[in-house]
């Protein structure tokens, strides 16, 4: 019986401790980032600044899931230092109600920054819809396409083209290698040909490449595609990571990169995204072809 105190004292409850602590940091991190927060829906649209004849580009990040506390300011901070060197004018809100016909309209460029969740009434989501079908143009990044589930599924179906399933665990953030596939697009042709970048991997219930135009995909040997719990295997074989495509008369540009707001501050990230805005911007008569 002294033994199997002692193996008790010195070996399984330091193990319960741990797992406790872990599990515990596991919580305390998803409250951080508001997983636990009663999803909340806008009815009022706030006012639009004078675009002044400038672009005029909007910044959404509203969150009714993980909010990524420290990419989103990141990322609101990059997209105002290319508003200020390009001339636009930006405006950065987490009010889903300016999403209506009205408003909409007066947008030359909708991002969303991050966006988790479901965010959108019903009256919303069909005047989004009806915006991107009728020319709109849209930038997602990381987290706008990084929900495992989604009540409107004309999201991961038709704006993102794919469903997000995980992502890597233990460890999280890995460097891996990007593998540029398509550089005369002018968002990809400044990449080296070897990438290498520190990111959360994002897996998918397929690969969109038959759906859309792959920019971007990684090299799965180059990182452990799987998570901690059970070694679930998260490789996808084709694994695109940025793309675009159309819907109806609008363009869709989406990027899993982005997780860590340093990702933001990455010169070869940074000329992606301003490059990105840029072609979307363009009149589509005068933009890259797909």
């Amino acid at each position: 019986m002294a033994i199997i105190g002692k193996f008790f004292k010195w070996v399984v409850a330091p193990i319960l401790v741990l797992f406790l602590l872990f599990f515990a940091y596991g919580f305390y991190t998803l409250w951080k980032h508001e997983m636990f927060v009663e999803p909340t829906f806008d009815t009022v649209a706030p006012e639009i600044p004078d675009a002044e004849g400038k672009p005029l580009v909007l910044v959404f990040s509203k969150t009714n899931g993980f909010r990524h506390i420290d990419a989103i300011p990141a990322a609101h901070a990059m997209f105002a230092d290319f508003a200020k060197s390009e001339g636009w004018t930006i405006m950065p809100t987490e009010n889903a109600a300016i999403f209506n016909a009205e408003d909409l309209a007066k947008f030359d460029l909708v991002i969303w920054n991050n966006v988790s969740g479901d965010v959108f009434t019903p009256e919303q989501r069909e005047a989004f819809k009806a915006h991107m079908e009728s020319g709109g143009q849209f930038l997602g990044i990381h987290a706008a396409g990084g929900d495992r589930e989604y009540e409107w599924q004309w999201r991961p179906q038709e704006l993102i083209q794919t469903q997000f399933v995980s992502h890597p665990n233990i460890p999280h953030f890995q460097d891996a290698e990007l593998i540029p596939e398509d550089q005369s697009h002018p968002a990809t042709r400044h990449l080296p040909e070897q990438w290498i970048q520190n990111d959360e991997w994002y897996t998918f219930a397929d690969s969109p490449r038959e759906r859309v135009n792959v920019l971007v995909s990684i090299d799965e040997e180059s990182y452990n595609p799987s998570t901690w719990m059970f070694g679930r295997d998260l490789a996808m074989g084709d694994h695109p990571m940025i793309w675009h495509h159309t819907i109806g008369k609008g363009r869709v540009f989406y990027s899993a990169l982005g997780h860590q707001a340093s990702s933001y501050s990455d010169e070869n990230y940074r000329t992606l995204l301003l490059e990105a805005s840029k072609w979307l911007l363009d009149k589509p008569d005068e933009a890259a072809t797909e």
